[in-house]
């Protein structure tokens, strides 16, 4: 995955709850995509491939797909349609039915698409195409990106402050960029804290220095997601921040049988939306606002404007782009200092105050 190069964009995206539609797909559609009723010649064909995840992943299939169907929402000339992929080899020849039935935009969904879409982008260089979590020298394909260290960072920082036990956990889905720049943050937020506070919290299951850690291989194995936490908790930890989709839900059934000993810090899309069952469980949750950036690509495909592939769009705190979820059943349960704490340490990121450092970061 190579990082985008130039100047960061900073532009506010609305944001907002958004309700995802229940929908499922095999394979690519051959029927007109759906929406409201308008004729075929003024239609914007929104065309959208997931990640083996599936669209139900509770996490950056699902905020994609909502940010399609959002624009979908918003102007009726959109056509919000999907595919899913079951396997890594599903990428190209999912990407290439959408340029035979000429979409007008064909979304990848995450960065291990990324060798796929620059393939079939460059042999079709008249359509349009965009890439979350990845950058693409592909002129025609527009990139959305996440500093999700930034918003990583003030989780780290707020588990460490939470943690009863001193030791707090992190471990991935697959160890590629857009899943270590969650850890690198997570362990330099926990690390900052130690630092202004004199204390000794650890991280378990990643080592920044190192970029070394635990990885379930798998975005959809909850039960090895549950094994992976219960090793975590056994060695002690009492808040887990799993980077690993639907793999990450094993982690919300080891908290809930723990009669509260144990937390999760949810990532992607607030944990209390997309998977509603664990809410009281998580403690907040890493925001990836890809909803937003979806919205705003189609959006502005629609209208005719350029997608721009330099520097394409990067969501940082700044921009809201990156966050952490409010804290919900949690919110009495944390200190009104800590808070206060997480607040000024945002802001203080932000003014770059304090720096957050990745190297799985895009630039």
């Amino acid at each position: 995955m190579r990082p985008v190069h130039g100047k960061r964009i900073v532009a506010v995206l609305a944001a907002g709850g958004l309700t995802l539609a229940a929908a499922s797909c095999g394979k690519a559609p051959t029927s007109s995509p759906s929406g409201s009723s308008t004729s075929a010649a003024a239609a914007y064909n929104a065309c959208m491939v997931t990640d083996t995840g599936g669209i139900d992943d509770r996490s950056f299939n699902a905020s994609a797909w909502a940010g399609m169907q959002a624009a979908a929402k918003a102007d009726s000339n959109v056509k919000a349609k999907y595919v899913s992929s079951t396997a890594e080899t599903d990428y190209e020849p999912n990407l290439r039915q959408f340029t035979t039935q000429k979409c007008n935009f064909i979304l990848a969904v995450g960065g291990l698409m990324a060798d796929a879409t620059k393939k079939v982008a460059t042999e079709n260089s008249s359509s349009q195409f965009g890439i979350v979590d990845s950058s693409s020298p592909a002129p025609n394909v527009f990139p959305m990106q996440f500093a999700t260290d930034e918003a990583a960072f003030l989780a780290g920082y707020l588990a460490a402050g939470y943690s009863k036990t001193g030791k707090v956990a992190t471990w991935g889905g697959l160890k590629i960029p857009p899943v270590t720049v969650f850890m690198d943050g997570f362990a330099d937020g926990v690390a900052y804290y130690n630092k202004q506070k004199s204390k000794n919290v650890q991280v378990l299951g990643w080592d920044k220095t190192k970029q070394n850690g635990t990885f379930a291989e798998s975005f959809t194995d909850q039960n090895k997601g549950k094994t992976i936490t219960n090793t975590f908790v056994a060695q002690g930890a009492d808040v887990v921040m799993p980077v690993a989709g639907g793999t990450g839900l094993g982690a919300g059934d080891v908290a809930k049988a723990s009669s509260g000993k144990v937390s999760v810090i949810w990532v992607d899309q607030d944990g209390c939306n997309s998977a509603a069952q664990y809410c009281d469980v998580f403690l907040t949750t890493v925001q990836k606002n890809i909803t937003d950036a979806v919205e705003k690509a189609v959006d502005t495909g629609a209208k005719g404007q350029t997608l721009a592939p330099s520097p394409g769009y990067l969501g940082t705190l700044a921009n809201n782009g990156v966050s952490i979820a409010p804290y919900h059943n949690f919110d009495s349960k944390v200190d009104s200092a800590l808070k206060a704490e997480v607040d000024q340490l945002k802001q203080q990121i932000i003014s770059g105050a304090v720096k957050v450092q990745s190297a799985n970061a895009p630039q």
